[in-house]
C-alpha cells in the first residue's frame, strides 16, 4: 500500500524508532558464500542504525537460503524480529492481483484492452472521471488518471487518528466513490501517477468477470498451485496471526512512537493493499512468477512491458513500471522485477532477477516521521537489494 496521500499534499507517512539489537540466523540450507553473508547482515544492521526497530533479509539464491536481522520485535519485551514471521504486504498485493488479471486475459475472458464501463458500468464517472475511456491496462500501470482514495480515508494523520479510524470498513465502491469527488490526475493514457484506486477497481472487475472475489481467485489461481500456505487474504480481518513482529509508526518527526501492528483497515482491506504473507512464501511467488509457472509466455512479456516512472516520485532512479510489476536498475547492470508494499509502520521490499534464480524480500517494521530519514531508509534498503543481487550473479553457482 503506497500511502502518500495525494497529488497535492505528497506526505509520505513514514517511522522512527530506537533500534536495540542486532541477530544473526543461521542459513536453512546450504550455506551462502561467506563474503555475501556478511554484507547482507552489515546492510539490515545499517537499516538498524537507521532507526529501523526491526528489520529481516531473506535471500534465495542457487547457494541456498540466508535470513539475517536486527533490532527486536517487540520494544517492550525485546524479544528479537521473528525469522520468517507473517508480515503485511501491503502493495505486494496488486502483483497478486495483477496475475490473475493477465490469466483470465490468456485466457479469453477478458481482454486488457476493456474499459472499465465494459465490466463495471457507471462506477467511474464525477468531475472528468470516465470509465468509458479508461482500460484494464491503464488501470494495471498506473496510467488511468484515476484519483487515489487514500487521503479520504486518513482524515487525522497522527496517533490518535489511527486509533479512532483503524477499525472503519468500507466497500470498494465505497472507496471508488471517494475518487469519483476528485478530478483526474490526468486524461487516460497521458501520464503516470501512483493510484491505489486503479486496483480496488481491477479487484471488482475480476468479480464481474468470474463471479468470485479477487481473493477466491487468488486463492484458487496462485496460493493453492504454489503452496503459499502462510500468505492470506484477510479482508477486515485487523489481526495478524503469530508469529510476527510488531509494527510501529511515529506520526510526527520526534513524536512517539505507536503501536500499528492491527490493520488501519480503511485502506489494509482491498484489493490494493490487504494480504499478509511471509518473506518466504512472497519470495516463492515471484520467483513462480518470473520463471514462467503463472503465467503463459505472452502474459508474462505484457507483464513486464514497461513504462517509464517519472523521475518525482520517490522510486529510485531509473524504475519503471510493468504490469503489476516494477522494474529497478541493478549496479552491476540489468534490473530486478518487483513491487514493495507499505502502510503505518511497516514497509515490505520483494526483488527477483529476471530468471527468478534469485530474490530477496526485506521486511522493515516501523516508519519514521520525517521524510529525510524515511528516504535514507529506502536509499539503504535498495542499497541491500542491489548487494545482495549483484553479490548473487558474481557468485560461481549462479552463472
Amino acid at each position: 500500500m503506497s500511502i502518500t496521500l495525494s497529488r497535492n499534499n505528497r506526505r509520505t507517512v513514514t517511522v522512527l524508532a530506537v533500534a536495540l539489537l542486532a541477530l544473526f540466523v543461521p542459513a536453512e540450507s546450504r550455506a551462502a558464500a561467506p563474503d555475501r553473508l556478511s554484507q547482507l547482515q552489515r546492510d539490515v544492521d545499517v537499516l538498524r542504525d537507521d532507526g529501523i526497530t526491526g528489520v529481516t533479509a531473506r535471500l534465495e539464491t542457487p547457494d541456498g537460503v540466508r535470513t539475517v536481522r536486527s533490532g527486536v520485535g517487540d520494544l517492550t519485551t525485546g524479544q528479537p524480529v521473528a525469522a520468517d514471521g507473517y508480515l503485511r504486504i501491503g502493495s505486494t498485493t496488486k502483483t497478486f492481483v495483477a496475475a490473475v488479471l493477465l490469466q483470465l486475459a490468456g485466457e479469453g475472458k477478458l481482454s486488457l484492452d476493456d474499459t472499465v464501463d465494459t465490466w463495471l458500468p457507471g462506477l467511474v464517472r464525477g468531475h472528468g472521471n470516465d470509465g468509458h475511456r479508461v482500460t484494464l491496462r491503464r488501470l494495471l500501470q498506473h496510467t488511468s488518471g484515476l484519483p487515489d482514495y487514500i487521503g479520504d480515508v486518513v482524515p487525522d494523520l497522527s496517533a490518535a487518528g489511527y486509533r479512532a479510524n483503524r477499525w472503519t470498513t468500507y466497500t470498494s465502491r465505497q472507496r471508488v466513490a471517494l475518487a469519483m469527488k476528485h478530478q483526474p490526475s490526468f486524461a487516460p493514457g497521458a501520464g503516470w501517477e501512483y493510484s491505489n484506486t486503479n486496483y480496488v477497481v481491477l479487484g471488482m472487475v475480476v468479480e464481474a468477470v468470474t463471479g468470485h472475489s479477487w481473493e477466491y481467485e487468488v486463492r484458487a489461481r496462485i496460493l493453492r498451485p504454489l503452496r503459499l500456505t502462510r500468505t492470506r487474504t484477510p479482508g477486515d480481518w485487523p489481526f495478524l496471526p503469530g508469529p510476527h513482529a510488531r509494527d510501529y509508526q511515529q506520526f510526527e518527526p520526534g513524536g512517539a512512537m505507536t503501536d500499528t501492528t492491527v490493520a488501519y483497515l480503511p485502506f489494509d482491506a482491498d484489493a490494493d493493499g490487504s494480504m499478509i504473507s511471509t518473506a518466504g512464501d512472497v519470495n516463492r511467488f515471484f520467483t513462480a512468477l518470473m520463471q514462467g509457472r503463472l503465467l503463459a509466455p505472452a502474459q508474462l512479456a505484457e507483464m513486464r512491458r514497461t513504462v517509464e516512472v517519472p523521475a518525482d516520485r520517490g522510486f529510485p532512479s531509473g524504475t519503471r513500471d510493468g504490469l503489476g510489476l516494477f522494474w529497478t536498475p541493478l549496479s552491476c547492470g540489468g534490473g530486478y522485477w518487483g513491487h514493495s508494499g507499505d502502510g503505518f509502520g511497516y514497509l515490505v521490499w520483494p526483488a527477483t532477477t529476471s530468471d527468478g534464480r534469485t530474490t530477496v524480500t526485506v521486511s522493515l517494521h516501523s516508519r519514521p516521521g520525517d521524510e529525510s530519514t524515511g528516504a535514507r531508509q529506502i536509499h539503504d534498503v535498495t542499497a541491500l537489494v542491489d548487494h545482495a543481487l549483484c553479490s548473487a550473479r558474481r557468485s560461481p553457482t549462479s552463472t
